[in-house]
């Protein structure tokens, strides 16, 4: 699955908040969208790249784009999937999950990531506390 297959190239650039919306039960114009959150442009423009490249190694063009320039919010068109890659601030604006509220939301968890990254609480263990050496403790 298409959509899947992108969340992991967003994954793979840190991508937080990411969250498949399966719109196929809706009138809407594409079957997918993944939306996910990135803390910069530059992280805007990794993530979006990724995307792009990594459907471009399966062998999968966006038919349409848009974003690049101003890079608050970049729009990938695979047609089936709509890929909106937001920075955090502009995604709370637009709000696109309250848009098309009658979604069937999935959310998409980094796998490969630490358990606290994807948050689910590790065990804490011991940890061990050195002293810092003073020049007292020299002499």
């Amino acid at each position: 699955m298409l959509a899947k297959k992108i969340t992991d190239f967003a994954l793979s650039k840190k991508a937080s908040d990411v969250v498949m919306m399966d719109l196929r039960k809706l009138s809407a114009p594409s079957d997918f969208f993944v939306i996910c959150s990135a803390d910069s442009d530059t992280q805007v423009k990794a993530i979006a790249d990724a995307v792009r490249d990594g459907s471009e190694r399966i062998g999968v063009r966006p038919w349409h784009s848009e974003g690049f320039r101003a890079l608050t919010w970049v729009l990938l068109d695979y047609v089936d999937v709509v890929v909106h890659v937001f920075k955090k601030e502009a995604r709370s604006f637009y709000n696109l999950e309250r848009l098309w509220g009658d979604a069937k939301f999935i959310p998409v968890y980094d796998e490969t990531a630490p358990p606290l990254a994807a948050g689910i609480p590790m065990k804490r263990s011991a940890r061990r506390t050195t002293r810092r050496r003073t020049r007292k403790d020299a002499e």
